[in-house]
């Protein structure tokens, strides 16, 4: 569960460790080094097309899990790559070639820690637009270099407390609690959420339950399930008699929240439906995307009539341009990214930061410090993809347990005719539900 927990200035959390990566020197690599590299790619840690020299070189990683059992998120790693190829081919950042690193969590803590390790190892700068549940496992090796964690998926109680972590969304939780909110005015009946049986998905539970709390409804059911099941159908059975209430009484809603899974969870759901129609779903974006709704028969699909929340826009928003920009410049035919995939655009959002950070130093040096301090310093616009981005310990959710929540917004969205479509225009605040969740 997500706790209390008191914060000090940042000066007095974490040392500071200054590690330039050198002077402005033209120096080249030889064609046999070329060749090595292209032929060792991950151990000379230069995404082909992105590389400098050792010199003039900014280096990155962005990590996720991918081909493992549970939640997968191959559009982040890639996507990072496709940014680098798309920024070195307009210059660079003030001048400087962006190099990625990629790193496979594996959805482990082991794999976690070892990403971290090689980001520290190979003087990433910044770990940028990543995923990860495991932070207990990754944050004391960047934390103990300085490296700060830029937009990570919001999964975990730590990216919401490290003084090294800037998030750009509020997380899983968040999104939640605003569903809560709809579902209090929206739905009749009892809610039942659906939820992995795991750290991260313990803090799930309160977040809905404030929201559902702030409209004057009952808490919902807190039904746990495997993150890495093959199929549901007791889960499905046993959400849809909660749901149902007593009998004559009026039906419910069931929400899923089980990323990845959310679909396979949907399939059983499907089967079991017939004897409850009355019964309606929401969820949260992560769970289910366009893609999801697509596969699952669109108009015809279980989430029809749904309330999703998000973070960001619908996809097919003007504002996701310069995303979409990159993908039709240097991945339109990579089948792992989905313009419509929640961590391919919090990758985008983080690496737009990240950017506006690096060109706020000129000619100064990139390092992970001047990064951090640039961070901290700065307010950063992502052309109303968020709000104004700023970090600071002084903010109001710092007194519950989230000093670097600093984007309480979500946006809520409803499914018509099989197609994510914006309920509500603009942004939902939840800071005062927020505040109000019982997360001791």
């Amino acid at each position: 569960m997500i706790g209390r927990r008191r914060t000090r200035p940042r000066s007095t959390v974490l040392p500071r460790l200054l590690r330039g990566l050198g002077t402005n020197r033209a120096t080249a690599l030889s064609a046999g080094a070329l060749a090595a590299c292209a032929s060792l790619t991950a151990g000379c840690g230069i995404i082909p097309g992105t590389g400098g020299t050792e010199d003039d070189r900014i280096v990155v990683m962005t990590w996720a899990p991918v081909g493992t059992a549970a939640t997968n998120k191959p559009g982040m790693t890639s996507f990072a790559r496709a940014y680098a190829r798309w920024v070195n081919a307009h210059g660079g950042l003030g001048g400087r070639k962006l190099t990625i690193l990629t790193c496979n969590d594996h959805n482990n803590t082991v794999s976690a820690a070892a990403c971290a390790r090689r980001a520290v190892r190979e003087k990433a700068v910044a770990v940028v637009g990543s995923y990860s549940q495991y932070s207990n496992a990754f944050f004391p090796h960047l934390e103990g270099a300085g490296i700060p964690y830029i937009g990570g998926y919001g999964v975990t109680n730590a990216e919401f407390t490290s003084p090294l972590s800037y998030p750009i969304n509020s997380g899983q939780s968040t999104l939640l609690a605003g569903l809560g909110k709809e579902l209090a005015a929206t739905c009749g009946g009892p809610v039942t959420l659906v939820r992995p049986d795991t750290i991260a998905g313990d803090a799930l539970a309160p977040m809905i339950d404030a929201g559902l709390q702030a409209g004057g409804h009952d808490d919902a059911a807190d039904q746990l399930a495997a993150e890495d099941a093959t199929e549901y159908s007791a889960q499905a059975e046993q959400a849809l008699t909660r749901a149902t209430g007593d009998p004559g009484g009026k039906k419910g809603c069931v929400v899923p929240a089980l990323g990845d899974r959310t679909s396979t969870f949907m399939d059983s759901f499907r089967r079991s439906r017939a004897d409850y129609p009355d019964v309606r779903t929401a969820t949260v974006l992560g769970s289910v995307d366009q893609t999801v709704l697509d596969a699952s028969g669109g108009a015809s699909s279980p989430y029809e009539g749904a309330y999703v929340t998000g973070w960001y826009p619908v996809a097919s928003d003007t504002r996701w341009k310069g995303m979409n920009q990159v993908i039709k410049e240097q991945a339109f035919s990579d089948t792992s990214i989905d313009a419509a995939d929640t961590g391919v655009q919090t990758t985008y959002i983080a690496y737009t930061v990240f950017r506006q950070a690096v060109e706020s130093l000129g000619e100064g040096k990139v390092t992970s410090a001047t990064v951090s301090n640039a961070l901290d310093d700065g307010k950063f616009s992502t052309g109303g993809l968020t709000p104004t981005l700023r970090w600071k310990f002084s903010d109001r959710l710092g007194a519950i347990g989230f000093p670097r929540l600093v984007n309480a917004d979500v946006t809520l969205q409803t499914v018509q005719k099989g197609r994510l479509v914006s309920a509500k225009k603009g942004f939902v605040d939840v800071t005062g539900t927020l505040e109000s969740a019982d997360i001791d």
